[in-house]
Parts: C-alpha cells; structure tokens; sequence
C-alpha cells in the first residue's frame, strides 16, 4: 500500500471511529422541507352532460409545511374566464428522497361561475395525490398533483379529474 492509501485508510478509520464515538445513526430521507407558493396550469379532463367543464385554466398553488410532523395544509384557486374553484387539502407526505415528497391530501372544492371548471360545478369532496420536488441549489419548486372531485356536476353528478402542474417559490 501507498503513501496516500495508507493516509486514506487512516482518515477513512478516524472519520469512522468519530462517527460511533458521537453516536451517528444512519441517513434516513426526510420529507422535502419548505413552503411554498406557486403559478402554473390545470387541465380538466372530465365534462358534465351539457360537454362543459373540460379545458385549461391558470392555478395559483400554495403549501404549508407542518415541520414536527409529515402533514401539510394546501390550496388551489383554479381560475379560467367566467369559473373558477378554490380547493383547500390537508395532506400526508412521503418522502421519496431528500428533494421528492408523494402525497394524498383530503379536502373540499368550492366552485363559482356560469360554467363548469376543471372540477366541476358544486362543492365536493376531493382526493389530491400529488408530487412536490425541490430543485437543489436554489428555492424554486416543482409541483405536479390530480383532483378528483366527487359527485362534482349538477348536471349529470359524476365525478370530475383535473391535472395541475408548476413552479413555486419557497418561503
């Protein structure tokens, strides 16, 4: 063994010993942390029985982040022309790696307007899976989630499915 191999090995040990003298524990993936607020697009991609509540429309997205436990409160105000819903989630978040988190959220849309939006046209329940990832190096966040509202048509009952994805800034 070399000069450096040798000096490599002895720090390698020594970093070692350390480690178990102050009693480390493994690496474990904490949920990405960070709250945030953001802009980007939904898609609806159901319809009520007169064809109405498809289409694109802007989202406003924000999250908070409960740090003592994997829980975040969330919202969305999705607005396009003459409808817009607001969706408030509480969710459970799953860490994938120290920038991902998946999660389920659970909550109520609102909606308002002379048409459908992109979920729907009554207060509903909705289930909200979804990704956040944060981009390393800097505070910008990618969110990417589905609505699915339930029983979320006056005309025709059903269930309405939205797509949401954007940037967000953390704070």
């Amino acid at each position: 063994m070399g000069r450096f191999e040798h000096w490599l090995a002895t720090v390698a040990a020594g970093v070692a010993l350390g480690a178990v003298a102050m009693g480390a524990v493994p690496v474990q993936a904490q949920v990405a942390y960070g709250s945030y607020i953001g802009a980007g697009a939904s898609v609806g991609l159901t319809e009520d029985d007169n064809g109405d509540g498809d289409g694109i429309s802007g989202v406003i997205a924000g999250r908070y982040r409960f740090l003592e436990a994997p829980i975040s409160a969330r919202a969305q105000a999705l607005v396009f022309g003459d409808s817009f819903a607001i969706v408030p989630t509480v969710s459970y978040d799953v860490p994938l790696n120290w920038n991902t988190d998946a999660y389920l959220g659970a909550g109520v849309a609102f909606t308002g307007g002379d048409e459908p939006s992109a979920v729907g046209d009554k207060t509903s329940f909705v289930l909200q899976p979804g990704v956040d990832y944060i981009m390393p190096n800097n505070n910008l966040v990618l969110f990417g989630n589905a609505i699915i509202a339930f029983d979320a048509y006056e005309n025709g009952g059903g269930t309405a499915l939205s797509l949401q994805g954007g940037v967000g800034v953390q704070f």
